[in-house]
């Protein structure tokens, strides 16, 4: 089979490395004395083991295999989750948990002094028998690098994209042993150990959503950043995490949720930004099908707003981050240029009301030709995709050079988009912010940007309370205090 065979990892044209393939990597693990551990897998069957048993040597690695299928046996052995589900973040970690704790209480360590224990373990559901779920999963190993070190974890969600049932199964199978080889043979460098969970695999097999690492050799990751390696590496479209900085499962907090959305580049967030926000949430509170219990705030950063000079600065991502995550907002990183993509996405997990709170250069370019050609229905498929939904947007006005307001009824869209811009506007789908502060409207994020970069006083009123402490405290966006600056003149 091609996908046990070696293959090679190109960059351009050029052959860095062979890559090992699915039986050479679960040997490598087999005849490694000093690794040693169980395998807990529910859902898709013995997927991850089977490759280890195969391989040869398996006596010296593996403890135990096993499959709890019954409910009632797995609930017996890891208890009930409180919602009464299995394929969950929760499950999982009882499983990692009490597996590593059964490995540690039955294999005494003055008889394996060396050993460095395991446990991996996945909760998967498949594909269902009438192919409209296509299934998802959690997939974890929780395991030491020294016999006498703490436990280091590595957790991710899945979700599959095949149409097979066993084929996602083989699909399951070898991200486990990538997991694990990975694990073991490639934890000192997270990105590349990102990257190689795909090999043998092709991204419209697998999808991974979530990534969490911890443990004592990963105390320096950020999994803000591992989460922008999953969007930048196009193993998924979008991303969140909350304030504390924890990576989350955009599935479980979008789920049948009331969302508003802003979009933006946040560099730095403003007092425009947050404006926007404070009162398109008012608006959106105040519709009849939105409940405040149940509504979720996300400020998403597109992929395209991360690049600097063609490349992601990951510092200048984490510089905004910092920023918004302090105001207390979940953030989405997404690989989404075009707002009915964004739409679509969250109309995955919510058929509830939704809202954009856009600015008026911002409506406009939503009715740019230009950005809908690769669309077979043009601007027409975009739209119909993008209002069919039950989706209102929110208006922030705009002032002109000359001083007027620009809003939903004054604004300039091109001649060709002025009756399609009339049927959506005049339908109750746009609706004008006119309790704003007109004092924020001559604030501009790259003004503000420069200001920092080359200390000019002022900037500091046109941002957030707070904001502008963190600036200057962590050195954000360039700035350098003034005697720094006085300093590189002399």
């Amino acid at each position: 089979m091609k996908n046990l065979e070696n293959e090679i990892r190109l960059k351009g044209d050029k052959v860095i490395e062979t890559i090992p393939s699915i039986t050479d990597k679960a040997l490598r693990i087999n005849l490694n004395d000093n690794i040693y551990g169980t395998f807990a897998e529910i859902g898709a069957g013995q997927e991850t083991v089977r490759h280890f048993f195969r391989a040869g040597g398996s006596s010296g690695t593996i403890a135990k295999a096993m499959s709890a299928y019954d409910k009632d046996f797995s609930d017996a052995i890891y208890g009930i989750e409180d919602d009464g589900r299995y394929v969950t973040e929760s499950r999982l970690r009882k499983m990692l948990n009490h597996e590593v704790e059964l490995i540690e209480e039955r294999l005494k360590r003055e008889k394996h002094p060396s050993k460095m224990f395991f446990s991996y373990a996945n909760t998967v559901a498949t594909i269902d028998f009438a192919k409209q779920y296509k299934g998802h999963g959690w997939v974890g190993i929780k395991y030491q690098l020294d016999a006498e070190e703490a436990y280091n974890e590595i957790i991710i969600h899945i979700r599959f994209k095949e149409t097979d049932a066993k084929l996602q199964q083989e699909t399951l199978g070898k991200l486990g042993v990538n997991l694990i080889y990975g694990a073991f043979y490639k934890y000192n460098d997270p990105k590349r150990l990102l990257r190689y969970l795909y090999d043998h695999l092709d991204k419209d097999q697998l999808e991974i959503d979530t990534i969490n690492f911890s443990g004592p050799r990963f105390a320096e990751v950020d999994n803000r950043l591992m989460s922008l390696q999953l969007v930048k590496n196009g193993m998924t479209d979008a991303v969140m995490f909350d304030p504390t900085g924890k990576n989350i499962l955009p599935a479980a907090v979008l789920y049948k949720k009331n969302i508003l959305a802003l979009r933006g580049s946040f560099r730095p967030v403003t007092k425009v930004n947050m404006d926007m926000y404070e009162k398109s949430l008012q608006m959106f509170l105040e519709e009849n099908k939105v409940k405040k219990e149940n509504t979720l705030v996300v400020f998403e950063i597109t992929l395209s707003n991360l690049r600097s000079d063609g490349e992601i600065d990951e510092r200048d991502f984490m510089d905004r981050a910092e920023l918004l995550c302090s105001l207390g907002q979940t953030v989405m990183i997404s690989n989404f240029q075009e707002y009915y993509k964004v739409v679509e996405y969250f109309s995955n997990y919510s058929k509830e009301r939704m809202g954009l709170a856009l600015g008026v250069n911002n409506l406009v370019d939503i009715f740019d030709e230009k950005y809908y050609r690769h669309l077979s229905g043009g601007i027409l498929e975009a739209f119909g995709k993008l209002f069919y939904r039950d989706l209102k947007v929110y208006l922030y006005p705009m002032e002109d050079e000359d001083g007027t307001i620009l809003n939903s009824q004054n604004l300039k869209v091109h001649p060709r988009m002025k009756e399609l811009y009339k049927f959506f506007a005049y339908n109750g789908k746009v609706i004008d912010i006119t309790d704003f502060d007109k004092s924020h409207l001559k604030i501009f994020s790259r003004e503000v940007l420069k200001m920092i970069s080359k200390n000019k006083p002022g900037w500091e009123e046109m941002l957030p309370e707070g904001i502008a402490e963190m600036i200057k405290r962590d050195h954000l966006f360039g700035y350098q205090e003034t005697s720094s600056l006085e300093k590189e003149t002399v």
